[in-house]
């Protein structure tokens, strides 16, 4: 069986790790346009705080361990409509039994004049990253303040020595939080110099005295060094137009990461899948959905039959000294308890259905986000569907105690249960960067984590 993997982020890698530890003989090739690297790393490359090489998710040696026939630096120009074969850019081809979609997403920029200009960057690829490096950034305005761009606020404000956001929405975060918590991020934001712009779009880029200048709808104006641009991302879907891949934006799959198409997969940012709260098939874009897609898909193209229950919205972020995370149903406010401190900078929403939690918002320190692993404990509430019961009124009267909630409820136990792969042999994370020091030897224990039954 001939398998092409086209991509090569966190959901091609599981998918290719998963279906080599099941598939020994399976013939697998790797086609992506860039070397193989962890974009969620960029901005710790971006701060100076990781060197480039240390970017890598592959060498040439560890594909050679997989037995990977890679084609980097290669792009996809079209799936044949007729037959299973790729053509490449270089005019080439490549036949398949079975082909996994796993391209990813790419900035997508405004269309404003100049916007394409010098001095403008995105900040989503690592060509992108050293351009503005390469470039003047003491004065940085960033265009758009969601998630994209606040993955990279710290990394920009530890280079820049001023960093202003403009926002076309009233508030920061209009997808990731709601007013209150989004506000209480935006004191904290402007207290330490980070200047907000919102309510306000962008007309145009144009040149002041060797620097860009920003004109708004509201007539104002703002000049900088360099712009960056974190106005959203659109899948790569470009080779399959015509294909016999259904789209809607992104590549529709079922709960086995099939697309219409016989014979070809797709997951990851580009794939357009199951909810696991229900409704309509949506794209995830984060990296937790990705790596469970490339599993999934890994499994079945090796021949397995492996569903997937569905993805849960989900996104956490850190900024300037806070934590933010929201989860599921986040933006309904029936049946939603909320609790607020603002001089401690918490904040926490918790929605429910009858008993059960559907969504919530937590913002605040380290300590009262990830630290003591509330996120997770949310998220495992939330993904279960465990009835709370009793445990419903004592959120609401202990609304910083997860954890007594998390283990009477047996969430748990019952996400024990719902493991992808639970006890099955499968790769994931094999590559090391040269100059980390060796694993250390998994304990006798490990198995029973990953199996949920007694040793």
């Amino acid at each position: 069986m001939r398998h092409v993997i086209v991509g090569a982020g966190p959901a091609a890698q599981n998918a290719l790790e998963t279906l080599r530890a099941l598939d020994a003989e399976a013939e697998i090739a790797l086609v992506c346009d860039e070397p193989a690297y962890a974009r969620m790393v960029l901005p710790y490359y971006l701060s100076g705080d990781v060197e480039e090489a240390a970017l890598h998710t592959g060498d040439d040696a560890w594909w050679e361990t997989l037995r990977v026939e890679t084609h980097f630096g290669r792009r996809v120009a079209a799936l044949d409509p007729a037959a299973d074969r790729l053509r490449l850019d270089d005019g080439s081809e490549l036949a398949f039994d079975r082909l996994l979609v796993a391209t990813g997403s790419r900035a997508a920029r405004p269309d404003v004049p100049g916007a394409e200009g010098e001095g403008v960057v995105d900040l989503w690829t690592l060509a992108d990253a050293n351009a503005f490096l390469a470039g003047p950034h003491r004065d940085v305005v960033i265009v758009g303040a969601g998630f994209i761009a606040f993955t990279i606020l710290d990394a920009v404000a530890r280079r820049a020595e001023r960093v202003r956001f403009l926002e076309l929405e009233p508030q920061i975060l209009p997808r990731m939080l709601d007013p209150a918590a989004a506000a209480l991020l935006s004191a904290r934001l402007e207290s330490l110099g980070i200047e907000l712009h919102t309510g306000a779009s962008l007309e145009e880029i144009g040149e002041a005295g060797g620097r860009r200048r920003l004109s708004l709808s509201d007539g104002s104006t703002l000049e900088c060094d360099a712009v960056v641009m974190a106005t959203g991302i659109r899948p790569n879907t470009g080779f399959l137009e015509g294909a016999g891949v259904e789209l809607d934006p992104a590549v529709l799959v079922d709960d086995h990461l099939r697309t219409s198409r016989a014979g070809v997969f797709a997951a990851g940012d580009v794939a357009q899948g199951p909810d696991l709260l229900g409704g309509p098939r949506r794209v995830q874009a984060i990296q937790p959905v990705a790596v469970d897609h490339g599993r999934v898909a890994g499994a079945n193209l090796a021949g397995e039959d492996v569903a997937y229950a569905g993805s849960l919205t989900m996104n956490v972020l850190a900024a300037q000294g806070l934590e933010a995370a929201s989860l599921g149903r986040w933006e309904q406010d029936e049946d939603a308890m909320v609790v607020e401190n603002a001089a401690n900078h918490i904040y926490r929403k918790y929605v429910f259905e009858d008993d059960r939690l559907v969504g919530g918002i937590l913002v605040g320190p380290t300590v009262a986000v990830t630290g003591m692993n509330d996120v997770g404990m949310l998220k495992g509430l939330i993904q279960t569907g465990v009835r709370l019961g009793p445990w419903k009124r004592y959120l609401a009267e202990n609304p910083l105690d997860l954890r007594r909630a998390y283990v009477a409820s047996g969430a748990a136990k019952e996400l024990l249960g719902s493991t992808l792969l639970a006890g099955r042999a499968v790769g994931g994370g094999g590559f090391r960067f040269p100059r980390l020091p060796a694993r250390r030897a998994r304990s006798s224990h490990h198995a029973t984590l990953l199996s949920g039954a007694p040793g």
